[in-house]
């Protein structure tokens, strides 16, 4: 079990490292404190201004994953999950198409996607969010199609709603 510890005033490291599947597979996700010190920075540049923006808490659906239990999620090998960098969220009553574009407008980021919302349905999908220096202020949607029979993900450039 990780010590309780809080990233920023409104975010604690129990919140980025939660997840149903390592308990289920008993995998240790513990980060260090190069990955810690990735989540500060996520905190302090990216979410804390969402939260004070939508004076509401910010729900963190996925934060750290160790390498372990990115494979066990079938991540990206170069997921900036696995470097403490990027977190997936939602604000609860709140459009994560308008919460993408508030960002595009206000902040810096790494790379911001707007996953898998559908049009007229503000509370689909979520919100990724990664933060690291320097940052491209890259923004992307990410979108489910079927090709060939089978599901896959296509992204496109910038966010489209």
């Amino acid at each position: 079990m990780l010590p309780a510890m809080k990233l920023s005033p409104h975010f604690h490291l129990s919140e980025f490292t939660a997840s149903q599947t390592a308990t289920r597979l008993m995998i240790d996700n513990r980060p260090g404190p190069v990955e810690i010190a990735a989540m500060k920075l996520l905190c302090e540049k990216v979410l804390e201004p969402v939260r004070a923006q939508y004076d509401r808490p910010v729900m963190i659906s996925s934060g750290y994953r160790s390498p372990r239990l990115n494979r066990a999620l079938m991540g990206s090998r170069s997921s900036q999950h696995i470097k403490g960098e990027a977190a997936d969220f939602e604000i609860p009553g709140a459009d994560n198409l308008e919460i993408c574009r508030w960002m595009e407008r206000r902040l810096n980021y790494d790379q911001l996607i707007l996953e898998f919302y559908r049009a007229g349905e503000p509370a689909s999908g979520w919100v990724h969010v990664s933060y690291r220096e320097p940052f491209r202020n890259m923004e992307l949607t990410a979108r489910r199609v079927i090709r060939n029979g089978r599901r896959k993900t296509e992204y496109l450039s910038g966010i489209v709603g």
